[in-house]
């Protein structure tokens, strides 16, 4: 619920949701905690947590990386369930996690999903699931009260994305562009070809990521996205400063400001 209310209070108020994402324990799960009350602080409307996974299909290098520096810590996936459940002691700011289905699958679809729900989570992605598989794990997601985030791109097809749209929770997450995610110069033309297509199947709240990497990127896809989700270039700022764990939260902070600013006032021309 707590997506959907905050997406709901945004939309009263006429502004877009910024959605950033980073890896649960890079550089250390104490760390993470900061950075999630910080980029709060700073406007973040809903916080995306990456389940590390040793071979992230989806993912560029930054946030390859970002997963191996995690997992060489000994980040697991109890440890990102205690991590959430002491979140959820000092805020209510949505918590989505993004884990590969290898993991969850080794974990029980089950045990993790309830884990999830008691930790405070408020959704899941799953990048490497397909909609045809979603079956049993919508069935125990909708049973714990929790969205599981749906993904559509450029080239999925027009029953595709009827599909999709009658199946979604939370919010669609529209993926900005083919390949892998990770920093670059400019998003696809087709982006906001796609969102446009899906608004006339869906009422859900429409989400761009992959590919959004700077303020004026993030403020023109908030021109007809609901959300703009941000990763790669966070974990670019969490990589620059692993070793000072001040100047890193202080960093990303201003960072996300910078991100909010552009969102809220899409049509001013930001640039990094």
């Amino acid at each position: 619920m707590r997506i959907k209310e905050k997406f709901e209070t945004l939309k009263k108020k006429g502004e877009k949701a910024l959605i950033p994402f980073i890896m649960a324990g890079d550089p250390d799960l104490e760390t993470t905690e900061k950075l999630v009350l910080e980029m709060e602080k700073r406007g973040a409307d809903i916080i995306e947590l990456g389940l590390p996974f040793s071979d992230p299909l989806a993912d560029g290098p930054v946030i390859q990386q970002s997963s191996q520096r995690a997992l060489e810590k000994g980040t697991r996936t109890p440890h990102v369930f205690e991590l959430v459940k002491r979140l959820r002691e000092k805020t209510d700011i949505p918590l989505v996690i993004l884990t590969y289905y290898n993991p969850l699958f080794s974990y029980g679809q089950e045990i993790f999903v309830k884990g999830a729900a008691l930790a405070g989570v408020d959704g899941l992605v799953i990048p490497d699931l397909p909609l045809e598989e979603r079956d049993e794990l919508e069935e125990i997601t909708r049973e714990r009260g929790l969205d599981l985030i749906c993904f559509l791109a450029p080239t999925s097809s027009q029953e595709r994305i009827k599909k999709t749209a009658r199946r979604a929770q939370g919010f669609i997450y529209c993926v900005s562009l083919t390949g892998v995610t990770g920093v670059r110069e400019d998003f696809s033309t087709s982006a906001e070809k796609l969102i446009k297509n899906i608004r006339q199947h869906t009422f859900l709240p429409l989400a761009l990521g992959f590919g959004i990497s700077t303020p004026h990127q993030a403020g023109k896809a908030a021109r007809y996205a609901d959300g703009v989700i941000v990763g790669s270039a966070l974990m670019k700022i969490i990589a620059q400063h692993g070793e000072n764990r001040d100047m890193l939260v202080k960093e990303v902070g201003e960072f996300v400001g910078s991100l909010k600013r552009a969102v809220t006032d899409q049509f001013s021309d930001y640039r990094l």
